[in-house]
């Protein structure tokens, strides 16, 4: 009779033992499931806000231009040449980065790699 009761307590830690790990499997699959929901709502907030900036940017330097083409076409006394200025300081940018998009891009390759290898030590 003691080898039976034996067995019977022994079975159920056994099942108290299985319960126990299936509920903190279940616990920790829950606490993921949170983590990664909050790192999407982080990630979403951000860019976001960074799209938001980003359009304010461009519609102030839209503008900007705009009123400095007109300033420029005041000193000038013509009615293009301010345009043709504000194009050109748009365009010698453009043109050296097209000349030098390979060393460009290569440079900001090994940055990102240099940063992504000190943010995992």
């Amino acid at each position: 009779m003691e080898n039976i009761k034996e067995s019977i307590f022994k079975f159920l830690r056994l099942d108290n033992l299985i319960g126990n790990l299936t509920g903190y499997v279940e616990t920790q699959v829950k606490l993921v499931k949170l983590e990664v929901k909050d790192e999407v709502a982080k990630i979403l907030s951000r860019g976001l806000v960074i799209a938001s900036v980003l359009m304010l940017f461009v519609l102030f330097l839209l503008f900007f231009s705009i009123g400095l083409a007109h300033y420029f076409n005041d000193v000038f006394e013509q009615a293009y040449i301010g345009y043709w200025i504000v194009s050109g300081m748009y365009g010698l940018p453009c043109i050296i980065f097209l000349l030098f998009r390979k060393p460009i891009s290569a440079a900001i390759e090994k940055y990102f790699a240099k940063q992504i290898k000190n943010k995992e030590n």
